[in-house]
């Protein structure tokens, strides 16, 4: 259902950017977002050098340590020139950065597999990903590959929201677990308006809103994975997180939308309807 024109639906409350695929990232204050998404926003990536496909922590069959990592950006990034380098904190505690003379071999020996450094999207970009054994899931025990969108190294859409709503909703429903934004990777957490007891960015989808100084398209919802379950800093791994989801919501959690107007967001900016 259509929002009213003016109508404000909520407020920006955290902000995040993942320098480096399937790393950790980093919080940020503000954000430039361009039609690719926030400046930064996935800019490097590993890819496989047996397969070629992109790592992903959607398949920890493979890649089963990239959440040990942490990638944050060195310096600030500009619109229209290159991503500066990215800084990487090793599994070790032992920092890189991107532009070193060894990194892929440093890299390499980090996840214990073969890597290059991807440092911009390219044609044809693919990754793996796997579904646990949980009888729950639709396609349980099943490795799939699947393609990145054309010009980025995103696995669905350029910018992603959830809602605070979203995850009291699953708190509620599974309270022995913790359902940290972390495990969800939006760039954008929405405290929603009102006080209905639902999945509020669902009711988003197929409208144009305005976040800050950014017109947004919200496409489609965000499906969810066997990433929400592994663990990461202080979050134990927990398949819970993944079967609530399913039972409460699909599977989704948040959404995906594609940048229409380009512009600055900050903490505390509005979401609403242009």
């Amino acid at each position: 259902m259509a929002e009213t024109p003016g109508a404000v639906l909520g407020r920006v409350i955290s902000i995040w950017r993942y320098p480096v695929k399937s790393m950790l990232g980093e919080e940020l204050d503000a954000v430039e977002v361009t039609e690719h998404g926030l400046l930064g926003d996935r800019a490097y990536a590993l890819i496989d050098a047996e397969t070629g496909k992109v790592a992903s922590a959607k398949n920890p069959r493979r890649w089963p340590t990239l959440f040990d990592f942490k990638a944050v950006l060195a310096e600030p990034v500009s619109q229209g020139s290159s991503p500066p380098p990215a800084r990487i904190t090793l599994p070790s505690g032992e920092v890189l950065t991107t532009d070193a003379e060894e990194i892929e071999s440093r890299l390499s020996e980090a996840v214990g597999r073969p890597v290059r450094l991807a440092r911009s999207a390219f044609e044809g970009a693919t990754a793996e990903g796997y579904w646990p054994d949980h009888e729950w899931l639709p396609q349980p025990d099943e490795q799939f590959e699947f393609p990145l969108p054309a010009g980025g190294l995103f696995d669905g859409a350029t910018v992603h929201l959830v809602t605070t709503r979203s995850l009291d909703r699953l708190r509620a429903a599974a309270p022995e677990s913790r359902f940290d934004v972390r495990r969800f990777r939006p760039n954008f957490v929405i405290d929603p308006t009102g006080a209905a007891d639902t999945f509020a960015e669902d009711g988003w989808i197929g409208q144009t809103l305005q976040v800050g100084g950014v017109l947004l398209r919200i496409d489609r919802p965000t499906p969810r994975c066997v990433m929400t379950t592994l663990a990461q800093g202080d979050l134990p791994k927990d398949s819970t997180v993944l079967r609530t989801a399913v039972r409460e919501n699909g599977g989704n959690v948040g959404v995906y939308a594609t940048v229409i107007r380009h512009g600055l967001v900050k903490i505390g900016d509005t979401i609403g309807v242009p």
